[in-house]
């Protein structure tokens, strides 16, 4: 009886030894498209044992191969045709870092084979796109994320916190949020990089696409999907010599039944910005940056100034440690968290009203 009790317990602690190291196991991750700036991101990442990387893709193989000797890749993991790598490798999960126009290849080529796709910012070029990569993500049933960078910003983790909470703004009114850079070609970005940001086909616009996404991410986060009843946009070419096919400047209104987001894109501002206001009735919120943040209620004389850190709130600075995660199953996306695919189903519906509405000068008013 004791042997068999003893044997039946070195049995259980090999299940949980063998479940341990299946847990710890890496996930399979390949890059497709190599183009955009942001792929240091990914190779230049250091290993924390969470993914191995198995593959990385590029037609253009000029670059692929200069980035592999950059990042010090093996040449052997380098792929032209993006079946061919899936098919050699079968990751578990994939990252594009290619046009945004290409982001709906990529999901055609995945989710049939069951890989998770996550994309840089923002989801798809039109609604058209869109579409079409939420009906095969629901199809095959893969997780499917955007990546911005300021999902990763502990001040913008702490203003949904707060605003969740009602304590310091109450119901918001009005949101105002400005991103962008003195421009991609004024601030450096790669001549490969800078060919598709700057087509309108590719890129689906200028700064509209490239910033305006920003904050149409973080208002649908901030109201938890609530659906907007218009938008309202201006574009302007201030600097056509250098950006002739796409805006350089986008002034975005986004209204909804009971609150307004203003959402201020731009290649032409003195210096990088990410930072937004959020008013409600009973005070407001102010971040300048990831860390940097002040907030005033009713009865204060001035402003609380706050520097927040991953340690004051939950939030992933790393967003390849988030998209593990999940595929783990460690956390489930909200349904209008700033990854998730129904918050940027919503955010290419606002960009493509706005781009309609700069085009036309009317108001767009959006299907309820």
């Amino acid at each position: 009886m004791k042997k068999r009790m003893r044997n039946n317990l070195l049995l259980v602690l090999a299940l949980l030894i063998s479940c341990n190291l299946q847990a710890q196991k890496p996930i399979k991750l390949a890059v497709a498209g190599m183009t955009h700036g942001h792929i240091s991101f990914i190779l230049g990442r250091p290993g924390k044992g969470d993914f191995e990387l198995v593959g990385i893709c590029d037609p253009n193989q000029e670059l692929a191969q200069k980035l592999a000797s950059q990042f010090k890749v093996k040449p052997a993991l380098i792929y032209a045709d993006l079946d061919k790598m899936l098919d050699d490798t079968k990751p578990d999960a994939v990252v594009a870092f290619g046009s945004v126009f290409d982001h709906l290849a990529v999901v055609e080529a995945c989710a049939p084979r069951g890989i998770d796709v996550m994309v840089e910012k923002p989801l798809a070029v039109n609604m058209e796109h869109a579409k079409r990569m939420e009906e095969l993500a629901g199809k095959y049933k893969i997780h499917l994320l955007t990546d911005y960078e300021t999902s990763w910003y502990p001040t913008t983790a702490k203003s949904m916190e707060m605003v969740g909470e009602g304590k310091v703004t109450g119901p918001i009114r009005k949101v105002v949020i400005h991103d962008g850079h003195q421009g991609p070609k004024e601030i450096g970005c790669d001549p490969v990089f800078l060919e598709w940001l700057t087509n309108p086909v590719l890129n689906g616009g200028g700064a509209l696409v490239d910033f305006g996404c920003y904050g149409a991410n973080i208002m649908t986060a901030l109201t938890k999907g609530e659906k907007p009843v218009s938008v309202t946009a201006v574009t302007r070419q201030f600097k056509p010599d250098v950006y002739p096919n796409v805006d350089d400047e986008a002034t975005i209104i986004v209204s909804y039944p009971e609150s307004q987001c203003i959402i201020q894109a731009s290649w032409n501002w003195p210096f990088n910005r990410k930072d937004m206001e959020i008013y409600g009735v009973s005070g407001y919120i102010k971040t300048s940056n990831n860390q940097d943040m002040s907030v005033r209620t009713q009865g204060m004389k001035g402003e609380e100034a706050l520097i927040v850190t991953d340690g004051d709130v939950a939030v992933y600075e790393d967003p390849f440690v988030y998209f593990a995660d999940v595929i783990q199953e460690k956390i489930k996306p909200e349904d209008f968290g700033l990854y998730s695919l129904k918050n940027n189903i919503q955010v290419v519906e606002i960009l493509d009203a706005a781009r309609e509405s700069a085009k036309t000068g009317e108001t767009v008013y959006l299907k309820r």
